[in-house]
This record gives structure tokens, sequence and C-alpha cells, in this order.
């Protein structure tokens, strides 16, 4: 991260129109391909979870799942603060916007449904499901720019996006640090939820002893 602070304000140059608000772009930007990247990890887990039937599967879509939303949060904020000094306006109903709001939506959905226990015994299938079809919004928001008409740049164009050979190495650093970090959140959040899981097991064998 303190790498990808260096090349953000020391190595990439300022840009023309907007100055230094621009900068926000290397965090918003590395902050949605990876909540793309968590919630893809969800829909693996939950296919997993339906053909083998495992617990583990259930446990990493949950701590993707919630990367994944915390990402996206972040992503959906500096957006907003990218986009007020840009569009002069905090949002926009513009399509990249609506499906990533739509998307946050699901997935938040997703973390409920998890936290009520929804479904009982059958609960963990019925999250499967639900982290399956949620991902059906994922390329959709990706696409959203290039399938209507749309203000919100596109990165990926023939022409680079407009981002110079500078601007693209901080990108790729920044992203490789958020990347990392995010990792590390997945890890230690998974491994939280399986102690949490023996922890309940043991409770519940003593509840029967007495």
């Amino acid at each position: 991260m303190a790498a990808g602070q260096y090349f953000l304000w020391m190595h990439a140059p300022e840009e023309a129109s907007m100055g230094l608000v621009q900068k926000i772009f290397y965090f918003h930007l590395p902050l949605a391909w990876w909540s793309f990247g968590a919630f893809f990890g969800v829909f693996v887990c939950s296919i997993g979870l339906l053909r083998t039937g495992r617990g583990q599967w259930d446990l990493w879509a949950a701590a993707l799942a919630e990367a994944g939303v915390l990402a996206c949060s972040l992503a959906l904020v500096t957006g907003s603060i990218w986009g007020r000094a840009s569009w002069n306006a905090w949002w926009t109903w513009d399509p990249r916007l609506s499906t990533t709001l739509v998307m946050w939506f699901v997935y938040s959905g997703y973390l409920v449904l998890r936290a009520a226990n929804a479904g009982g015994s059958k609960g963990a299938r019925v999250r499967a499901v639900l982290g399956i079809v949620a991902f059906l919004d994922v390329p959709l928001v990706f696409l959203s720019a290039r399938l209507w008409r749309s203000i919100h740049p596109a990165v990926f164009t023939s022409q680079g996006g407009g981002l110079t050979p500078e601007m693209w190495t901080a990108v790729w650093i920044n992203a490789g640090a958020w990347g990392v970090l995010l990792a590390a959140l997945v890890l230690v959040r998974h491994r939280n939820l399986v102690l949490r899981e023996r922890v309940d097991g043991v409770l519940a064998g003593i509840r029967e002893t007495y």
C-alpha cells in the first residue's frame, strides 16, 4: 500500500482537466475490480457447495461476500466523490452506477440472509443458489457502459482509456496492493468463521449433555 501511494502521488502525472481530484481513480478502479473478483469467488464457492455439499464452501463464500461488499461500498463512495468533481453531481442514474448499486443491494441481501440463518438446515443451499444468481449482475455492470449510453468512462478501450503509461503503472501497483489487503481480510475472516463454527459445535454438545 505504501508503494501504491508513492506511485499514485509521485509517479503518475496530474490529470490535465481534473487535477488532483483524479487521483481518487487509483482507489476507485482497484476496489471495483476486486469487488468483481470477490463476487466471482462467491459464485465459484456456491457451485462447489451445490456439487459437494461441503460446508467449507459456504464459509469461503461468506468471507468473500463480506470482502466484496466492503470493496463495492468503497468503490461507490470514491466514485461518488469523483463524480461530484467530474459531473458536478454526487450521483446520476447512469447505467454503470445503477447496475453497480443493484449489485451492492443483492450481495448485501446475501449477507442479511446469512445473518438471519434463513432456510434452516437447507440454508447453505439457499445461499448458494442466491450466490449463483446474484453473479448474473456482475458482467452486466462491466458491460453496461458499452451496452447503453453512459457518461461513465470506459477504461479498457483501443486508446487505453486515456491513461499514460505512468498512470497505468500506478493503477496496477494499487490494484495489487488492494488485492493483497482484501485477500488477507478474506483469509482472516474465513479462519474466524471456522473457529466460530467449532465453538458453536462444542456449545451445542454441552447443551445436549445437560
